[in-house]
């Protein structure tokens, strides 16, 4: 894990990142994978914020480092859309050849759906915001497989506990999330940035998964 700063554990940081730029909201939403859910997180306007997107990316390097290695990928590719701004930036640092994948594959051109040079045999790490059933991140690993690279790992800030770990894992994906949803839940909770209800809320949706 990222090792501790001034002001204390880094998941903490993080919570305090979050509340302070409104990531989280409450309603009822329709997530990517199609389910409904009475929270969201936006991570979207991260970016909007430049010191908290700097402290962001910051954890995402310190965990990649520690929880992957950077001499496990040859290349970082971010998912779209929230995923490309992180993934960016986290390959700038590391020195490492960047790539995104789009949603659909274009109609003209190479007609692709990787943007970037891959060659057969590249390790590529994922790069995302959050998963939720692990859909988006399933759909960018077989883009790349398709190119002929290869994947085995995916980093997140944030899992909603929704089944994403284990149908990545079924796929050979192996799943490294900084946080899970339901300690964001329980740390807002307890600096008073939510209350009991959206607290139970929220885990109540992590059990519905």
């Amino acid at each position: 894990m990222p090792k501790e700063g001034k002001s204390g554990d880094f998941k903490v940081e993080i919570c305090k990142v979050l509340n302070k730029i409104g990531a989280l909201q409450f309603g009822t939403f329709k997530l990517t994978s199609g389910k409904i859910s009475p929270y969201y997180i936006d991570l979207r306007v991260v970016p909007s914020f430049p010191d908290a997107f700097k402290e962001i990316c910051d954890f995402y390097i310190s965990f990649i480092q520690e929880n992957v290695g950077v001499k496990n990928f040859d290349r970082i590719a971010g998912v779209p859309v929230a995923g490309i701004p992180f993934a960016s930036i986290i390959a700038y640092n590391f020195e490492k050849p960047f790539l995104y994948i789009r949603k659909g594959a274009r109609l003209h051109g190479r007609q692709r759906r990787i943007e970037g040079v891959i060659t057969p045999g590249d390790r590529v790490l994922l790069v995302d915001d959050l998963v939720t059933t692990g859909l988006s991140l399933r759909n960018a690993a077989k883009a790349v497989t398709a190119e002929g690279g290869i994947v085995t790992d995916a980093v997140v800030l944030l899992d909603r506990e929704e089944g994403g770990k284990d149908n990545l894992k079924k796929d050979g994906v192996k799943l490294h999330a900084m946080l899970k949803i339901s300690e964001i839940a329980n740390r807002l909770y307890e600096i008073g940035a939510i209350d009991k209800e959206q607290l139970k809320t929220i885990l109540r949706q992590v059990k519905k998964k």
